[in-house]
């Protein structure tokens, strides 16, 4: 994130285009979503792309960052755009996000929640998820509860 933290300070809560990387954890009938601190909103683990990295790279270490899992094994489960990349972060900065998603079994270990990020991980069934979905996810987590088992360019 210290890119993201650099061209702020030049440009301020102006609009910045980002790419997220995230992966759609799978536990049979189950995915493993996050419970987001900073918009009370639950999503699945991933983040920003750091200048260099791969989209892989990127989702591997936004995972193991989250929750402390080491994954592998990554399939390429769809790549999102359009009018629910735009946000606007309670700090006030504004984005337009690009998101490439993964997916994944979820790897044998122990889940750690990343205190400062979340405020807990959970397993929602595919007919049971939560009512708070963040905004920018609910196309991709929606696309996985309906089985789209293929890459859905968006």
């Amino acid at each position: 994130m210290d890119y993201i933290r650099q061209i702020r300070k030049k440009i301020g809560s102006d609009m910045l285009l980002t790419v997220g990387c995230g992966v759609i954890l799978e536990k049979g009938n189950s995915i493993l979503l996050q419970h987001r601190k900073d918009e009370d909103s639950w999503c699945i683990p991933g983040g920003l792309m750091e200048i260099g990295e791969t989209f892989e790279e990127a989702a591997k270490r936004e995972v193991f960052e989250e929750t402390g899992l080491i994954v592998e094994n990554l399939e390429l489960f769809g790549i999102y755009s359009g009018e629910n990349g735009f946000a606007t972060y309670p700090n006030g900065d504004k984005v337009y996000g690009i998101q490439i998603i993964f997916q994944s079994k979820v790897p044998e270990g122990e889940i750690r929640t990343n205190k400062e990020e979340s405020h807990d991980h959970q397993f929602f069934e595919t007919g049971s998820l939560p009512e708070n979905l963040t905004l920018r996810q609910q196309a991709f987590i929606f696309d996985w509860q309906s089985c789209a088992k293929r890459p859905i360019v968006k």
